[in-house]
């Protein structure tokens, strides 16, 4: 399944979605992960609702995205389009975010983490 991750620093969940410019998009399955490319935001709309559209249109192929804020607005939009948004408390390392994804996935994942795996498997997209 895929994932992203709202990135000033390239290297750590440390931008909220709204203000995000880019976003690492990664690769995760039980057997490790890959990082697959940056999606950039330089030229995202001035309107709010456009600028979240066109921010969750970019990343509608990941089960997950991870921030370090959101806004009750964006957080809708992106439940909306089956992709289950996930608040850090304080920058945090991708690797780290990705190692503990990981172990989850291996040991015990929830149920919706269970179904978003199932999603990327079979392409159903009903899983949120």
């Amino acid at each position: 399944m895929r994932v992203a991750f709202a990135t000033k620093s390239l290297d750590k969940v440390d931008d909220h979605f709204g203000h995000a410019r880019t976003m690492a998009v990664y690769e995760i399955d039980e057997k490790g992960y890959e990082f697959l490319e940056y999606r950039n935001f330089e030229d995202v709309p001035d309107e709010e609702y456009d600028k979240i559209n066109s921010k969750v249109e970019a990343i509608k192929d990941c089960a997950i995205v991870y921030v370090i804020a959101i806004g009750a607005t964006a957080a809708a939009r992106v439940v909306k389009a089956k992709i289950h948004p996930v608040k850090v408390n304080e920058p945090t390392p991708i690797k780290d975010i990705l190692d503990q994804l990981l172990k989850t996935l291996r040991e015990n994942p929830p149920p919706w983490l269970r179904k978003a795996l199932t999603k990327d498997r079979t392409g159903d997209t009903d899983y949120i």
